[in-house]
């Protein structure tokens, strides 16, 4: 698993705290995977793809998150780079972190984040806020273990 902050911040420009980094790293350690690597970087599309492809080509992981870059501001390009990338959308995903979001914020409808496949690889999109991030990525626990087990090859059994 791949953990990608993008940010327009000091941070991306080594001068910060990358807390909502940070947070996915915890949630990866919740669905108790192997994190093969963390990177921050800057709101680029061309860098966000560049970075999106070499994770999801380099077999060194199937799962890779992303941090930031999903409002609305003219820097948050980080579903574009996304879509661009990815083979086959996964839309649910990014439908069910936005229903989480919603228990909390009114503003969860704002989010652009999206998720899809690459090869073998899921790329979950996730919002750019720790607090955010831990209040919904708990309602992807149960899912993304079966999704990369889909990924992998395992039969499709469903409850």
């Amino acid at each position: 698993m791949a953990v990608i902050t993008v940010s327009s911040s000091r941070a991306a420009r080594g001068g910060g705290e990358d807390a909502s980094g940070e947070a996915l790293v915890a949630f990866v350690e919740k669905l108790e995977g192997h994190l093969a690597g963390r990177e921050l970087i800057a709101d680029d599309r061309a860098a966000i793809e560049a970075v999106l492809r070499r994770w999801a080509d380099g077999n060194e992981c199937d799962l890779i998150l992303t941090t930031g870059g999903t409002g609305f501001a003219p820097s948050d390009l980080t579903p574009e780079a996304t879509e661009a990338v990815i083979e086959r959308r996964a839309p649910g995903i990014a439908e069910k972190l936005r229903a989480a979001s919603a228990e909390h914020t009114r503003y969860a409808a704002l989010s652009r984040a999206t998720a899809g496949i690459r090869g073998a690889a899921l790329i979950v999109n996730f919002p750019g806020n720790p607090k955010a991030i831990d209040e919904a990525a708990p309602a992807l626990l149960p899912l993304l273990p079966h999704a990369i087990a889909l990924l992998r090859g395992a039969p499709a059994g469903h409850d």
